[in-house]
């Protein structure tokens, strides 16, 4: 194998693609990138038996084609390293990769193609052409709420959902819930499909899609999501459960109102998170008459009020919650003004732009 190629075209597929590598691994070869040559490119693949991601780079010039796998992080660190005028020359010579370019030399360790695994080829159910942008703002809009290593595994993920007219995405830890939704160019013939991606996998997706400003194929499969964008192709398992109905969680008895500034609403939860108990956040909301009182207090017995004016025309209020999940919808909300619908005290907030719907934030209330 031996092929050469400049810098510039290789550092940006190969952080991307190394992306997929497991720090923690259990095989060796998962540790390593898989370099194949064939038909006049250079294909570059990770995978932790999970997600898969591989790049293809245009080759110019002689090449000789074969495969083999080398250390990821080391190629990487390297490949940076190299100054971008000369190109970097990379071939195989008894089970060593030796690379040059200029007056550089290296040689790594390898290890066999063969022993490098695949994920399992997909028959995909349907296939949508999506602005990468678009899915990348519908992703982050509500990966925040992914549970981190829940027991009940499926929550750590993020449901991507399609139905005939659109794409949704919908993630939840059990104490909070983050929908939104986006509307396809293109109708679908499938009535409903629901995947749930591994908390990795959109983390991984999310950083190709903010690579490249172009449409990109979204496939689903029972077991498998891929996204193509470009010569990059993301593959991810999907995590085999039943996501919660997210329907029934939606409050439905919310008749309190309170329309407010998202900005300096934002302001007053930071400022009173400053002196809020730092292990459960809580704080206490009292509302009434086109006013708003945040309560904070610790076990220092420091304390936090903080008075805020807004449109709220409902009967008084008094409600905690975690400052910490607000100030995460409130981040995600892209508009000048959010609204609040609330209940009673023991029920959950809906959090949404107060200009249109396309995401929707729910928040269990505390007990302060």
């Amino acid at each position: 194998m031996k092929f050469s190629v400049s810098k510039e075209l290789l550092v940006t597929p190969l952080q991307l693609v190394s992306g997929a590598v497991e720090k923690r691994q259990t095989l060796p070869v998962l540790a390593n990138l898989l370099l194949k040559v064939e038909n006049g490119q250079l294909i570059i693949t990770a995978t932790d038996l999970e997600i898969e991601m591989s790049s293809s780079i245009p080759l110019e010039g002689e090449y000789i084609e074969g495969d083999i796998t080398v250390p990821a992080r080391k190629l990487l660190d390297i490949c940076k390293s190299l100054s971008g005028d000369k190109p970097i020359t990379v071939q195989l010579e008894e089970n060593r990769l030796k690379l040059s370019s200029g007056r550089n030399r290296f040689s790594l360790s390898t290890i066999s193609a063969q022993e490098f695994p695949n994920i399992e080829e997909a028959i995909f159910d349907v296939t949508i052409d999506v602005d990468s942008q678009a899915l990348k703002a519908l992703f982050d809009k509500t990966q925040f709420a992914m549970a981190l290593q829940d027991v009940r595994y499926y929550l750590n993920g993020m449901l991507v959902e399609v139905n005939s007219q659109k794409l949704l995405s919908v993630a939840t830890d059990g104490h909070r819930l983050a929908l939104s939704s986006m509307t396809l160019a293109k109708p679908v013939s499938e009535d409903l499909i629901q995947a749930i991606v591994p908390r990795k996998g959109i983390l991984e997706a999310g950083k190709l899609l903010s690579s490249n400003q172009q449409t990109c194929t979204l496939s689903l499969s029972s077991n498998h999501i891929r996204i193509v964008l470009g010569d990059f192709v993301f593959t991810s398992k999907l995590i085999d459960g039943r996501f919660p109905e997210y329907d029934k969680v939606l409050p439905k008895n919310a008749q309190r109102l309170l329309v407010a500034e998202k900005d300096k609403l934002r302001d007053a939860f930071q400022r009173a998170s400053i002196l809020c108990n730092e292990k459960f956040r809580g704080v206490r909301l009292n509302i009434e008459d086109n006013k708003l009182s945040i309560h904070a207090n610790n076990p220092e017995q420091e304390e936090a009020e903080i008075e805020l004016d807004v449109d709220y025309s409902s009967e008084a209020l008094e409600i905690g919650f975690n400052v910490g999940y607000l100030l995460d919808a409130l981040n995600a909300i892209k508009s000048e003004n959010v609204r609040f619908n609330l209940g009673d005290a023991s029920s959950s907030v809906l959090i949404e732009n107060a200009e249109d719907s396309d995401s929707l934030y729910v928040v269990m209330p505390m007990r302060l």
